[in-house]
């Protein structure tokens, strides 16, 4: 029950597609802890929070990248993360340790310790996988100028060209200069290579974007 304002929440700000996949990834989530047997892989506290936080964040990791998430603080954190260039890695290690320190308080503190070092590295872990707050910017020259926009164009991103010319050669050229996402670099690289197989491309990450950014849709 507690979802449900999380739920109406999400659809709103994210949008339908999300929570629908959210569901589906809770729902078989549910399913396969129910069909899964309980076994006791290690005695070792400290073993079962490390890898258990790693199986955990796998789960929610690739959750995120297709698009949906696992429910409950996923989807805050998915809020945020569409506002706010923050890892969302530290939006769940912050919000779940919320929770924990509660339980150190009312429960045992053993306990939320092992808890508290298991969504650490569940935190990390995510970060990893899901990086579609990491920016980065793309560097193309070219001299086909305008085949190359016509094809940039199509990834909803703005681009600056500049007029350049070789060091060595002394030949001129165009620099194309595009800030996207590591999701969608994968889909530069394709447009650049397919569109100027001779292209020159150099990709630097980003540490932060002021002004109007396109990001992309869940």
């Amino acid at each position: 029950m507690l979802n449900v304002p999380l739920i109406f929440w999400g659809w709103k700000a994210v949008g339908r597609r999300y929570i629908v996949l959210s569901c589906v990834s809770v729902v078989s989530a549910t399913w396969f802890m129910a069909l899964i047997p309980v076994i006791k892989v290690t005695k070792d506290p400290i073993l079962a929070a490390v890898f258990g936080g790693i199986i955990s964040a796998a789960g929610i990791g690739y959750s995120l990248r297709v698009g949906g998430s696992t429910g409950g603080f996923d989807i805050l954190g998915s809020i945020v993360t569409r506002k706010r260039d923050v890892p969302m890695g530290n939006i769940l290690f912050l919000l779940n340790g919320i929770v924990i320190l509660a339980l150190g308080f009312f429960r045992s503190w053993d306990l939320a310790l092992y808890s508290m070092l298991s969504t650490f590295v569940k935190g990390k872990v995510v970060d990893m996988i899901h990086v579609g707050h990491i920016k980065v910017t793309c560097f193309i020259i070219t001299k086909q100028k305008d085949q190359m926009l016509c094809q940039l164009r199509k990834l909803h991103h703005g681009i600056t060209c500049i007029h350049t010319e070789g060091g060595y050669s002394e030949q001129k050229n165009y620099t194309l200069m595009t800030v996207t996402t590591r999701y969608e670099l994968a889909a530069v690289r394709k447009t650049v290579v397919q569109t100027d197989p001779d292209a020159f491309m150099n990709v630097v990450q980003s540490t932060e974007i002021v002004g109007r950014f396109a990001r992309p849709k869940l």
